[in-house]
């Protein structure tokens, strides 16, 4: 007897990433295109269709039973509408519906992405066994999600748990959301370099004002780039303090990604961890994938696809909300 699949895309501003997998977390196919940002709606449109055009013309499309969607944010779940801050071409758009049509009619659950990465932690990664988690990813935006009371709560909307847009700066830089002093405004890669570079950091001789030369300063012991990533711990640190306090959460899981330019020294400047009494985290290890051909890979790859599938609840997952 074959196991049903459940379909996931996750969708965000530098790529659309789409795969099957079973309910073991087993990835059985994937497919991938770069997100066409800056265009009209209906171009980014169609590389979400050819996403799914792989995944429909094989064979295992027929066991699928429902698809999930992680999207860059904010969504609207109640709707069934995306307005990613970093795709402007997408505004109130119908994604759901326009996803149902490409797929026959298929049952579709939109969650945030950052939701998505914490039902993924909560079902097989860093937060699983903890009842309370805030899970969180530093990249090219700061995004988040909750487990409470062993559940995942995206709230009614599917964003609960955006620390990225929590104010710490009420007279802080205008973020593209609506809001002042949002910690993505200060914490994320891109906002580190022009900090630094305003503050009168100087690059090296091949001009790289990128985060990651920023970062590679930073670990050089420069001062200013030292005290930009200061500041964007700060940001975090305030973020998580913010959330722990309303929600009481007793465990923290992150990642940095390749919008900081490579795992940058964060850390360094961040509050003791027993200042905000959390647990930090880590990806399950290597030996979690050893042996199992549908698995292998790095744990960032497979938790895009993971959380989407598991905001199905295809499974009966005790996660699910």
């Amino acid at each position: 007897m074959h196991m049903d699949l459940v379909a996931a895309l996750d969708i965000g501003g530098t790529k659309i990433a789409g795969a099957l997998v079973d309910g073991r977390g087993r990835i059985l196919l994937r497919a991938q295109r770069p997100t066409p940002a800056r265009e009209d709606g209906d171009t980014v449109m169609r590389a979400v269709e050819a996403v799914l055009g792989e995944l429909t013309s094989g064979e295992l499309w027929g066991r699928v039973t429902a698809l999930g969607i992680g999207s860059a944010g904010p969504v609207d779940a109640s709707a069934g509408t995306v307005s990613p801050v970093n795709v402007p071409g997408w505004r109130g758009y119908p994604l759901v519906e326009r996803v149902r049509a490409v797929t026959g009619g298929l049952p579709v659950e939109l969650v945030g992405d950052g939701v998505a990465m914490t039902a993924a932690e909560h079902w097989q990664g860093a937060a699983r066994g903890h009842d309370n988690a805030l899970c969180m990813v530093v990249s090219t935006g700061v995004g988040g999600g909750l487990v409470l009371g062993g559940k995942l709560h995206p709230g009614p909307t599917g964003n609960a748990g955006h620390i990225g847009h929590i104010s710490v700066d009420l007279d802080g830089d205008p973020c593209p959301c609506g809001g002042r002093g949002c910690v993505e405004r200060t914490a994320i890669g891109p906002n580190i370099a022009r900090r630094a570079v305003e503050n009168g950091w100087l690059p090296g001789p091949d001009g790289d004002t990128s985060a990651a030369a920023v970062a590679s300063a930073a670990r050089a012991g420069d001062p200013v780039a030292v005290a930009s990533f200061e500041r964007a711990a700060q940001a975090l640190a305030a973020g998580i303090a913010a959330t722990a306090t309303r929600v009481e959460i007793d465990a923290r899981g992150d990642r940095r990604g390749s919008g900081e330019g490579g795992r940058p020294p964060l850390h360094t400047a961040a509050p003791r961890p027993g200042e905000l009494r959390h647990a930090l985290l880590r990806p399950p290890p290597d030996r979690d994938t050893r042996g199992d051909r549908h698995r292998r890979g790095p744990w960032s790859a497979r938790r895009a696809a993971l959380g989407g599938a598991a905001a199905t609840g295809r499974w009966g997952w005790p996660g699910r909300w």
